[in-house]
């Protein structure tokens, strides 16, 4: 739990799960290339972030990851408790690709009127990486 929030992290590698619970959210193994293996993870979730900007792949892999399989995610959100979406929309994967799939965010949430944020601050840079995310986590959670 970080600031009095409840965190739940998906990996697709049970080996993971032990970082998971060390950085003190709850783990849960989950396919971002199968949704259906990652909705039940959102189960009482407020805000969603897809942090996936590091993604590794071939770049086939990564632009259906940020295209149709994040497009479905976010179709499917409509029916969830969650009210936001972060989405990292910097990273190492390629410019055009994220551009892509920030592009299908303001798009999907726009249409389902559901508030996000893009994540812009490149994970390298650490804690700056962190208090963005965290704001943005805190904008969509806030009062209106």
């Amino acid at each position: 739990m970080h600031r009095g929030h409840a965190v739940r992290g998906t990996t697709r590698k049970p080996a993971r799960t032990s970082e998971i619970e060390a950085a003190g959210a709850e783990a849960f193994i989950a396919d971002p290339d199968r949704i259906a293996s990652v909705m039940p993870a959102l189960d009482n979730v407020t805000v969603v972030c897809v942090l996936l900007g590091s993604a590794s792949g071939e770049r086939e892999h990564l632009d259906a990851l940020h295209g149709s399989r994040l497009e479905m995610l976010l179709a499917r959100l409509i029916d969830t408790t969650a009210r936001g979406v972060v989405y990292e929309a910097r990273g190492t994967v390629s410019e055009e690709v994220l551009a892509t799939g920030a592009e299908r965010v303001r798009r999907a949430c726009g249409d389902s009127r559901t508030p996000f944020e893009l994540l812009e601050t490149p994970r390298a840079d650490g804690e700056a990486w962190l208090a963005a995310a965290l704001a943005g986590v805190e904008m969509l959670i806030k009062p209106r």
